[in-house]
């Protein structure tokens, strides 16, 4: 099917489309959906004895060591529970470091002996299961015939039912690791990393007066963009089918240029999508709270609430399945590349940090009077320091060959990772920095002008959008992950980090006050020695501009531009002894990370690469061709009938095709060269980086060129035009 006709059956489905009636009913309210397919605390309290129910709940709400005795119970309830949801199957998920879900499904049936069978599952299938380790990546953690791994029940993160119209699934989230007992995950570091920051934070609240402070934990709310396109265009796009981005595409006449589609009317289509997704979401405890246009057109955007970073990355991962699977159904794709579209903006996840606990909510909520508020002052000191001295981590746990696309672009934070802190927060730290901070600037109003509109507050400040690592009011965003990872990096990363400084501070003060020093006095002589040493990563100006990449130099700020400028930092002996120190990773599992980031990035691009070519050679070559025989037939015919016809279009046809199969031959040759770069990861990357990247973008430079001249019914895919406003 050609371009052409794709665009034609696209329409006429978008004209015809109802929406899918999923709205609550009149018996059944949002709250009422919500978690209904969860094995969450109202469902344990019901079901569990009660010293059971209570024992589970010390390893979840304090951190405390599972007692594997009450497996059994846990595991028989939550059998019960999942029969009644309609589930024949269980399933242990978890999160390898393909950055995907995983899951292994087993039966709840045993056969007996008289020929029946009856529904099983004990404790000791609930807390461990045995999938295939040996085909996922583990950079070099193991031999590819040594294949067993484990999953480990992760209690702290509720079990729940996936629904299908053919049966329903229990599913158990899980760790995954080798028999060595190293990470072959992302869960598994997050969980450790939260312990590490949780335990150094207790430290500093002991010494603000909380003797016994309830376990702190790290919170995370992922913002999520995405695209969605209509399926039959994703289906005659190749590069989306294989890569998630579009390798090929001419500028759109109309892109975001009106800035019209940014929290613009919901089209209906995605409206119906959306509110199908929310009921999703709500059965299975996702806190799904925002949803709007995004900047780009075809863009779009959905946020939840805050949660304990453990279950958000989980829900991450659960939402983005959850997504795909629903636009199948409203005859759309869900497309989450960081860069599908060319020369329009792509999409992010950013990441919402903070730590806290119920007792005292989040720490990094400043109050009216900052200045005085010494426990929240070290706590944002902490980050501070902590993105200053490992700014380099930060970079390389959001570095990818997807990513590489958005970052350092006029739509992303620049690859300089800086923190945004607003005035209210910069002032007081300026004031510290000068022996002592004595005041805070103060909330204002707006007069709007009309009699009839209130008087709205104002903030002491303004966002930065253009900043990697921004305070917003009671938390920092982290902007620069993509849209495709999974959290759990980022999240891994910063509470290690948070753990150093925190451990350092808490050092500092105990130290200080074993000494006799007047506590207050301490905590100011810190502050100020922390933002004199770490003040330079505190930025409040455009991250876009020519001149921050010049003042960032001079204050020795790293710019790691791609992710092989990023990856090394995961392997140096100061990020090494970091991870082991705090029991996060070793220096095996470092390097492994390291090694997969590396193969991923080789394997990306040549996926890319393979495809530019095969598309190139095979569809739009042809398509200029016979476009190009045509316009020849016709200056013969013209000619024929004694008529001077004009050459020029003959001409602008023939040099873009003729530089396309130059381009084509350099790419391929390329390719061929791919198995002679060497067989190390990195020469692998190297390769891909310096000769895939350029000979693609010249075939693409052509390619894109003869789509604005070759004839409408002869251009074989689906166009931007299209793909970004046919919904």
């Amino acid at each position: 099917m050609s371009g052409n006709a794709v665009r034609l059956q696209a329409i006429k489905d978008v004209e015809a489309y109802t929406p899918p009636v999923v709205s609550f009913t009149t018996d059944e309210t949002p709250g009422e959906v919500f978690g209904a397919n969860v094995f969450n605390k109202v469902v344990m309290q019901k079901r569990l004895p009660k010293l059971v129910y209570k024992s589970v709940m010390a390893t979840i709400e304090q951190g405390k060591p599972l007692d594997p005795m009450v497996a059994d119970a846990v595991a028989s309830a939550m059998k019960d529970w999942a029969l009644e949801k309609g589930a024949t199957h269980y399933a242990h998920v978890f999160y390898p470091l393909t950055g995907l879900t995983a899951e292994k499904h087993d039966s709840f049936l045993e056969p007996v002996g008289d020929g029946s069978a009856l529904a099983e599952f004990a404790g000791k299938t609930l807390i461990q299961g045995e999938p295939d380790a040996s085909s996922f990546p583990n950079g070099g953690l193991r031999n590819t015939f040594e294949a067993r791994g484990y999953t480990g029940w992760d209690v702290t993160s509720p079990a729940y039912v996936l629904e299908n119209p053919n049966g329903n699934t229990l599913c158990i989230p899980t760790v995954f690791v080798s028999m060595t007992g190293e990470a072959l995950d992302h869960k598994t570091p997050l969980l450790r990393s939260q312990q590490a920051m949780g335990y150094h934070a207790e430290r500093i609240l002991k010494l603000f007066g909380h003797n016994d402070p309830e376990h702190i934990v790290s919170f995370c709310g992922p913002e999520q963009e995405y695209f969605l396109i209509d399926r039959h265009f994703f289906l005659a796009r190749p590069d989306l089918l294989n890569a998630g981005r579009t390798l090929f595409g001419a500028k759109p006449p109309k892109g975001q240029e009106f800035d019209d589609h940014y929290f613009g009317a919901i089209p209906e289509r995605v409206l119906g999508f959306m509110m199908d997704t929310e009921r999703e979401l709500f059965k299975l405890g996702i806190p799904a709270k925002t949803r709007h246009n995004e900047v780009a057109p075809g863009q779009f955007e959905i946020a939840p609430m805050f949660e304990r970073g453990n279950i958000a990355a989980d829900h991450q991962q659960l939402l983005m399945t959850t997504f795909k699977t629903i636009a199948k159904k409203h005859g759309m794709e869900c497309l989450f590349h960081e860069k599908p579209f060319d020369g329009v903006n792509g999409s992010g996840k950013h990441v919402n940090f903070s730590l806290g606990n119920s007792e005292l909510g989040s720490l990094l909520v400043p109050g009216d009077n900052p200045h005085d508020n010494a426990q929240f002052l070290v706590f944002c000191a902490a980050v501070i320091r902590a993105v200053h001295k490992y700014a380099g981590l930060l970079r390389a746990s959001v570095a990818s060959a997807t990513n590489d696309h958005r970052l350092g672009a006029n739509e992303a934070p620049p690859a300089i990772i800086s923190i945004f802190l607003g005035d209210q927060l910069a002032d007081v730290f300026e004031q510290i920095a000068k022996g002592a901070a004595t005041s805070s600037k103060d909330k204002g109003t707006m007069m709007i002008g009309a009699d009839t509109l209130p008087v709205l507050p104002t903030d002491p400040g303004d966002r930065n959008r253009t900043s990697p690592f921004a305070f917003t009011g009671n938390r920092f965003e982290f902007r620069a992950p993509g849209s495709m990872q999974t959290v759990n990096g980022p999240m891994v990363t910063i509470n290690t980090i948070m753990a150093e400084a925190l451990d350092y501070m808490a050092t500092e003060l105990e130290s200080a006050v074993a000494d006799g020093a007047d506590f207050d006095t301490a905590v100011q002589n810190l502050l100020t020695e922390i933002i004199t040493n770490h003040g330079a990563v505190v930025f409040n100006g455009d991250g876009y501009s020519e001149n921050w990449q010049i003042e960032a130099e001079s204050r020795g700020l790293p710019n790691l531009r791609t992710t092989l400028d990023a990856l090394p930092e995961l392997i140096t002996e100061p990020s090494m002894e970091l991870f082991e120190k705090y029991k996060v990773f070793n220096h095996r599992e470092m390097h492994s990370r390291y090694e997969i980031g590396l193969e991923q990035y080789a394997l990306s691009i040549g996926v890319e690469a393979r495809l530019a070519a095969e598309i190139g050679t095979t569809l739009i070559l042809p398509a200029a061709v016979r476009h190009q025989t045509e316009v020849a037939q016709n200056f013969v015919a013209l000619k024929s009938a004694g008529l001077e016809p004009d050459s020029a279009p003959l001409e602008e046809v023939s040099a873009p095709i003729a530089a396309l199969r130059t381009a084509l031959a350099t790419l391929r040759a390329a390719i061929d060269a791919d198995a002679d770069a060497g067989e190390s990861p990195f020469d692998q990357a190297k390769h891909a980086q310096d000769a895939l990247l350029p000979a693609m973008a010249e075939v693409r430079a052509a390619a894109d060129f003869l789509e604005t001249i070759v004839a409408d019914d002869h251009w074989p895919l689906p166009t931007y035009q299209e793909m970004l406003f046919i919904l």
